[in-house]
């Protein structure tokens, strides 16, 4: 079968979560509100740091980051898939579909390694309070946040230049709401050999060095509490600590899920549902982890709502 040779008009189609009609209805208000939950709990933590001073710290410097990073993650993906049941067509462009691969790394790696940083700055805060506001100075805070970046835009343009390498044949019937790039591989004419080895390495990088520094700091603040000599002490450093160990939690206990539904599992829909965790309910569920757990935050957001009203 001969592979195609040029990419202007090709296109995919997106098999989505279910090809069943009577669900398209339901699965379409489903998402809907699951992108707008996801969009005003990010909206609202922002304009909470934006308006309180008393948030103006490192460790709301960098949740003020990871929401705007949560809402690119979800952006990425939902509302093509909204639009294509809507319009019941679900083609989408190679172009399109090489953005798509390119954003959702971008914003995956990006909330991986905030994740990795805000470990960083709790590790810092409870070991080392006299000199929190030393270490974590304004410049190095957005030095953390700038290089996150540039690491997180490096991954995802190595991801897109992958992809873009690969011929495909005939079968263009991606079994996935977005264009991942397993699914991708799987429909390739060409050798992918290379690719599944730079896949691999990319997730051990950019999966294992992040898990981790975030290991080595609770690790180091597991330490630190356990002398500390009060109950009340203790309480107080492990509750500063439970809203990011939750979302820890939550994003990476659904990313493993994903690689290895992939990588383990031949069944196509096992990979989706684990994608559904992952990059739509994970963004969604970080504003309310940390506005319900997080005291000072959840005044914020209380402040915020009495200005809108």
């Amino acid at each position: 079968m001969e592979p195609y040779n040029t990419t202007g008009n090709l296109e995919f189609i997106l098999l989505g979560l279910s090809e069943d009609p009577e669900l398209q209805p339901i699965l379409f208000v489903l998402f809907v509100l699951i992108y707008l939950f996801t969009v005003l709990g990010n909206v609202l933590i922002i304009l909470a740091i934006s308006s309180d001073s008393h948030l103006h710290s490192p460790m709301y410097f960098f949740l003020y980051n990871l929401s705007l990073s949560d809402m690119g993650f979800s952006s990425t993906t939902i509302p093509k898939m909204l639009m294509n049941m809507h319009t019941n067509n679900k083609s989408i462009t190679y172009a399109a579909c090489l953005t798509q691969v390119s954003f959702f790394f971008l914003f995956a790696c990006m909330d991986s390694l905030l994740l990795t940083v805000m470990a960083y700055d709790r590790w810092v805060a409870i070991c080392h309070p006299l000199h929190y506001q030393v270490i974590l100075n304004p410049r190095l805070c957005k030095c953390l946040v700038i290089v996150s970046f540039c690491i997180s835009l490096m991954d995802s343009q190595v991801h897109c230049l992958m992809v873009s390498q690969l011929k495909f044949c005939t079968n263009m019937n991606i079994p996935h709401f977005f264009c991942d790039v397993p699914e991708l591989l799987k429909l390739a004419c060409s050798d992918t050999s290379i690719n599944n080895i730079v896949r691999f390495l990319f997730t051990i990088i950019f999966g294992f060095l992040p898990v981790s520094g975030i290991i080595y700091s609770y690790y180091k603040i597991i330490s630190s509490i356990i002398r500390v000599p009060s109950l009340f002490g203790k309480n107080k450093a492990f509750s500063t600590c439970g809203s990011h160990l939750s979302v820890v939690c939550l994003f990476y206990g659904t990313g493993i899920g994903v690689y290895l539904s992939s990588t383990v599992s031949n069944f196509s829909r096992d990979s989706v549902v684990a994608s559904v965790m992952y990059s739509m309910l994970v963004p969604m569920m970080n504003p309310f982890i940390y506005s319900l757990r997080n005291r000072d935050m959840k005044k914020a957001v209380q402040s915020v709502f009495r200005q809108i009203a």
